[in-house]
């Protein structure tokens, strides 16, 4: 399900012109992860023009064209349950790719790039993003999240739902998406009004 669930956000980012890079293709079992291999993906966005500002730390897709480049993490548990700063005090392994080797190899990652992707300057900022289901809804368990996020190291959130609430409003029902199982099966959907754009209303 992980290999799923990193395929949404790399649509995703590639529907708004993003270069991502999948580090593995492979599950890591009954051993210890390599620095490496904390890494989901890696964003590059060649459109990019500084714009005097960071994206707001809740990420939409009116925030992406102030990203240059991130480190992605994917943490998908697809069930009515929030993240919450008990979750995070419960498991250290939703933020293992905050680690400084971890970013290191990010940076080199980076580094070995060729030139012509990498126009900007070395001291770019690069994002720490973490993908989630979403966060509390009610305050101030939501505040509380944020605030913990933040001060570990995150520099922006993004949430399965407004991914997919964004893919679903680009999706066109009369255009074939074969290369592209993930639009191809949101196509169908909307071409079958399973899916509506304005309503939102999912398999009602």
């Amino acid at each position: 399900m992980a290999g799923f669930d990193e395929l949404i956000v790399r649509e995703y980012f590639e529907l708004h012109g993003f270069l991502v890079r999948q580090v593995r293709k492979y599950a890591v079992q009954a051993r210890k992860k390599l620095d490496e291999e904390e890494i989901d993906l890696l964003v590059y966005n060649p459109g990019y023009a500084d714009q005097g500002r960071a994206p707001n730390f809740l990420i939409f897709g009116s925030e992406l064209p102030y990203i240059h480049r991130a480190v992605v993490a994917v943490k998908a548990w697809h069930t009515a349950q929030r993240f919450s700063p008990r979750i995070l005090q419960s498991s250290d392994e939703i933020l293992k790719f905050l680690d400084k080797n971890v970013l290191k190899v990010v940076d080199q990652m980076f580094q070995d790039r060729p030139k012509e992707m990498l126009p900007g300057s070395p001291q770019d900022p690069l994002l720490k993003i973490l993908v989630l289901p979403g966060l509390p809804t009610s305050e101030p368990h939501r505040s509380e999240a944020i605030d913990l996020l933040r001060d570990r190291g995150v520099d922006g959130i993004i949430s399965f739902r407004s991914m997919l609430w964004d893919l679903i409003q680009k999706v066109e029902a009369n255009r074939n998406y074969s290369k592209s199982d993930l639009l191809q099966i949101l196509r169908i959907l909307k071409n079958y009004d399973l899916i509506k754009d304005p309503q939102m209303g999912l398999f009602k």
